[in-house]
């Protein structure tokens, strides 16, 4: 049973919800620990005063912010204290806007609210309503000692909330020279066709479940292997030559021909496969009606 991270309300008007947040995320990276390559033992991180060479003591560390090369304000801990956000335990619900309004790049991390003791029917009726009118809920949380900008949404039967990113950290993407350029780029009427016509034939149903971090699996792999005694050959880096860029239209055309390929030979299977269930189900009712059939006394 996951354990609630935080415990608090949601705040709409003069309506309470009681609520517990838990995280939605189940990190699946692999984790390494940096080893002495000599006697394989684990390395111990030290803070170290470069001047004197001495270890300092955790107690003795401040925070500094750099104004100029190796000069800092120094800043101590109860003075940010003095600047922290009151710790409420109240989501403040803001604004209620439409979904389409948010782009993804805003989300950073995903959690779920799930009622609190005595708040099932406040939680019901919130989630029932965003759901009927389709609006998202914005919100500030303070969580750690940090206030956050938040956005709450229906997720099925659950509440979900991720975190926001402030509009001043978004980058524009108005000041990389590249982009710039490409839009200043002419398509023809044709290759936007063809274009169009690789993405239809692409299209389908978002099923996350197809999706696998190969990567993951395959150092888990090399892991368990190693685990096992088996020694892994380290195959040289092949120097990457860059190919010639392709002509456009050449290259649309070939990647449709390629998705069409590919399409018929699955609708091959496919219909192969009925047939070939029908011609078992014939040998299956011959083979019956000969046993069936009486054998001749002799």
């Amino acid at each position: 049973m996951p354990r609630a991270m935080w415990t608090g309300a949601i705040s709409f008007g003069m309506v309470t919800v009681p609520v517990k947040l838990y995280s939605a995320l189940n990190r699946k990276s692999v984790r390494f620990h940096q080893l002495s390559g000599k006697t394989g033992v684990r390395i111990a991180q030290k803070r170290v005063d470069p001047t004197t060479g001495e270890e300092v003591a955790y107690q003795d560390v401040v925070k500094g912010f750099e104004i100029a090369p190796d000069r800092y304000v120094v800043i101590e801990p109860g003075e940010l204290e003095t600047l922290q956000p009151k710790k409420t335990k109240t989501i403040e619900i803001e604004d209620f806007v439409e979904l389409s309004q948010i782009d993804p790049v805003y989300y950073d991390h995903p959690y779920y609210l799930a009622p609190g003791p005595g708040g099932a029917k406040p939680y019901r009726l919130l989630l029932e309503a965003m759901q009927e009118t389709g609006k998202v809920a914005i919100a500030r949380v303070v969580i750690r000692s940090k206030e956050n900008l938040v956005a709450l949404r229906p997720m099925g039967d659950v509440l979900g909330m991720a975190t926001m990113i402030f509009a001043d950290e978004i980058l524009p993407p108005d000041r990389l020279d590249e982009v710039a350029e490409a839009a200043e780029v002419k398509t023809t009427k044709r290759e936007l066709d063809i274009a169009k016509q690789l993405v239809d034939s692409l299209a389908g149903e978002f099923e996350p479940e197809r999706y696998s971090d190969t990567y993951r699996e395959e150092v888990l792999a090399m892991i368990e292997r190693k685990a096992q005694g088996e020694q892994i050959a380290v195959q040289p880096t092949a120097e990457e030559v860059a190919a010639p860029a392709p002509d456009l239209m050449s290259a649309l055309k070939a990647s449709l021909d390629a998705v069409r390929a590919r399409e018929g030979e699955q609708g091959a299977k496919a219909r192969k496969r009925p047939a070939a269930k029908k011609a078992v189900a014939k040998k299956t009712a011959a083979r019956k009606a000969a046993a069936k059939k009486p054998t001749a006394k002799s």
